[in-house]
């Protein structure tokens, strides 16, 4: 006899990310949310299916194709607009990027079809899943609120016509400064006078290369040192700024073509 499909899966945590609340996966089948609040902001993203909702006294929807952003303090409900209900991923996000003169053009224009938009804010649900990834997330969280800014026609903060290197300099020197430690992008923002989405983009055309991935390459440089001095893989990674040592051996692959270990033995055994 079959096994019947689970009707709820949900798995939630709260990042150390600044300005995320709560990180929410879901997939419910035939569960209703009935009318509430939050007392912050809720961006949905729906990966099957679809919610049907109302706002405002409003009936909306949630097809694939669109970013939902729900503003605090406005009564909404939800249910599945699709027979097998939906999978939804939501960040429930404090005033931090998104303050309270947004409400009203939230409460207008809740869901946005905007492919960018719907890229990056999946793009940094990936980043939130995993550990020792929080500059990329606060990263990829900054230029998400800004785009977010601009779709409800509200953001006036000023975009870098062009490129700024003397900005990045500043950044790159306080990423170099602090390889092991790390550094939050909001703290960063703060030493050099810059806002962080402008901060990311400035030091992005500057060099290249996000500053998350350019402090991991560091990081893996470091690493690349330490193991040929013989040093083990998990102490390596607590050494050079990494989660775990699975924190290491993911990049680590990725930059160098082999596992830290494989790399180790290589040198060990070379003649």
């Amino acid at each position: 006899m079959p096994v019947a499909a689970p009707q709820r899966t949900v798995s939630a945590w709260r990042p150390r990310v600044p300005g995320v609340l709560e990180v929410f996966h879901a997939h419910f089948v035939e569960y209703a949310y009935p009318m509430h609040v939050h007392d912050s902001w809720t961006l949905l993203i729906v990966d099957d299916g679809a919610v049907r909702y109302d706002l405002d006294r409003h009936e909306r929807g949630t097809p694939h194709d669109t970013v939902t952003l729900l503003p605090p303090h406005v009564p909404h409900n939800g249910s599945p607009a699709t027979p097998g209900g939906f999978r939804k991923r939501v960040l429930y996000l404090d005033s931090t990027h998104l303050g309270d003169e947004l409400i009203g053009a939230a409460v207008d224009r809740p869901d946005l079809r905007d492919p960018l938009l719907r890229l990056r804010v999946g793009q940094l649900h990936g980043a939130l899943t995993r550990s020792g990834e929080e500059l990329e997330a606060a990263s990829r969280l900054a230029l998400v609120a800004e785009r977010l800014r601009t779709r409800l026609g509200t953001n006036d903060l000023p975009r870098p016509a062009r490129v700024d290197p003397p900005l990045a300099r500043e950044l790159r020197e306080l990423l170099d400064a602090r390889i092991v430690e790390g550094i939050a992008l909001g703290e960063a923002a703060g030493l050099v006078h810059a806002h962080p989405a402008h901060l990311v983009r400035a030091f992005s055309a500057a060099f290249g290369m996000a500053p998350h991935q350019y402090l991991t390459a560091r990081r893996v440089e470091l690493a690349r040192r330490l193991l040929l001095a013989g040093q083990s893989p998990g102490a390596v990674a607590a050494a050079t700024g990494f989660y775990d040592q699975a924190h290491l051996t993911r990049h680590f692959k990725k930059l160098v073509g082999v596992p830290p270990g494989r790399y180790r033995l290589g040198q060990e055994f070379r003649p």
